[in-house]
């Protein structure tokens, strides 16, 4: 089989200033692949939007420089792990730090997140390999068996292998499920490539390099005996006039398939673009120190106009409520248009049952509905919570009157009951396709919505 190559040229797109000091690990998100993230000795890690100069977040946490970095696969979550052998995990989108985990007596030089997102691999210069609950907080096993550090980590597609490259000169394979080494590669495979010319090493100004890509999926591989003997020796620059190129055979048979990563829906990554700064002109690099006060002074004072605001909100709230009148003070919430005022009323109506009428019913479902597609995680949870009383509390009686035949004569009650219910079915055969879309999602609130989706099967008759 020929093989086949293509020329691609590549330039710099950006340079920026990522530190304050040395910068000792980066890695660039897998999903959309326009974010990045960059650790140093500094104890930071700054997350950057590709060909964007300015920093859009920096997490802080570690007290000893930064070693290793990487995203999990939709680039919601960021975990890095530090000299002194501890690890921290980072909530993008709320900016915060989710886990802290300790364990390794040294240094972490490698990480991987299963594919599920729930796990985390970390090998360190200890010779250990830890496999980490991050909803459990700690770890779940340790993988005793290579004599040096662990340099590198991948999780196979269907997360049931773990593969390990130490500097012992070994590559392990791991059963996640045993909790065993299935096998062991005892020599390195090494990817050599010889660039056509050495541009790099007498540092060039010249911002194209032209790379060739060959496929190689159809070529057999032969292990080279172990080198018993090296000696270095200078590098220089020669020109070739007829350059030999290793030769390779190709096999006729058609290259195997590899595993297909099971079918599941993942949340849609960070958008770069929400933590970006809509200041003109914003220059790169390292703030000074009336910059950084005078940055921090302006957030407070973002903060303090939010919380003023929200505080207001909440005592007009609490005023209605104190006459005793929940519907009002839960109507005056949602009048609002501010999520947050209605997740801390529905707090409390969830923890007191007997707060819960039919009139509540017909105000909340729509705000649920918000709630359920929101990507902050209290909102989510407070939203299941108050949909699952009303379907246990409030189904049976919405079933039998919309079912029930009209009654002889004038009844006004009946009749207003009956428009209350129309109105709660209408809203929750609307929820029902938000809650079937969120059931197939493979996360933490996976099972919550499938709960919610048997619950609301009876709406489908």
């Amino acid at each position: 089989m020929a093989l086949t190559s293509t020329t691609i040229t590549s330039w710099k797109l950006q340079e920026i200033v990522a530190h304050s000091s040395n910068v000792s690990s980066l890695v660039l998100g897998k999903s959309s692949g326009r974010l990045l993230a960059t650790g140093g000795e500094d104890c930071r890690v700054n997350i950057w939007a590709v060909s964007k100069p300015n920093c859009i977040m920096s997490l802080t946490g570690h007290t000893s420089p930064v070693e290793c970095i990487q995203f999990n696969s939709s680039e919601e979550r960021v975990v890095a792990g530090s000299q002194s052998g501890s690890l921290r995990l980072w909530d993008l989108e709320a900016a915060k730090i989710l886990r802290t985990l300790m364990g390794h007596k040294a240094s972490i030089c490698s990480l991987d997140f299963h594919p599920m997102g729930e796990y985390l691999a970390s090998g360190s210069v200890d010779s250990n390999i830890k496999l980490w609950d991050v909803r459990r907080k700690g770890c779940v096993f340790r993988y005793k068996g290579h004599t040096q550090a662990v340099r590198c980590l991948a999780f196979s597609p269907d997360g049931k292998w773990l593969a390990s490259a130490s500097d012992d000169s070994t590559v392990k394979l791991w059963d996640l499920i045993a909790g065993k080494m299935i096998t062991e590669f005892p020599l390195p495979l090494v990817l050599w490539l010889r660039p056509p010319n050495l541009n790099l090493l007498q540092e060039s100004s010249s911002r194209h390099v032209t790379s060739q890509l060959q496929n190689i999926s159809s070529l057999s591989i032969r292990l080279i005996k172990k080198i018993l003997k090296t000696k270095c020796a200078r590098l220089y620059c020669t020109s070739v006039t007829s350059p030999s190129r290793p030769v390779v055979t190709a096999t006729k048979s058609k290259p195997s398939t590899g595993i297909i990563l099971s079918t599941r829906n993942e949340p849609i990554g960070l958008t770069a673009g929400d933590f970006l700064s809509h200041a003109r002109n914003a220059k790169a690099g390292v703030m000074g120190d009336d910059e950084a006060l005078a940055q921090i002074r302006k957030g407070h004072d973002t903060m303090c106009v939010m919380l003023t605001s929200r505080y207001k909100n909440l005592d007009t709230v609490r005023s209605v409520w104190a006459s005793g009148d929940v519907k009002t003070s839960l109507d005056s919430a949602v009048s609002m248009n501010d999520l947050s005022i209605v997740v801390d009323i529905l707090n409390i109506i969830n923890l007191k049952p007997s707060l819960w009428k039919l009139d509540l019913c017909t105000s909340i479902l729509p705000q649920i509905e918000e709630l359920l597609q929101s990507k902050y995680e209290s909102y989510v949870q407070t939203g299941c919570m108050a949909l699952k009383l009303i379907l246990k509390r409030f189904w049976p009686l919405i079933s039998d009157t919309l079912t029930a035949p009209p009654s002889v004569g004038v009844d006004i009650t009946r009749e207003e009951r009956h428009q209350k219910c129309k109105a709660c079915y209408k809203q929750l055969k609307n929820l029902s396709n938000v809650v079937k879309n969120r059931a197939e999602q493979v996360g933490r609130h996976g099972s919550t919505f499938k709960e919610l989706q048997l619950l609301m099967a009876p709406l489908d008759y």
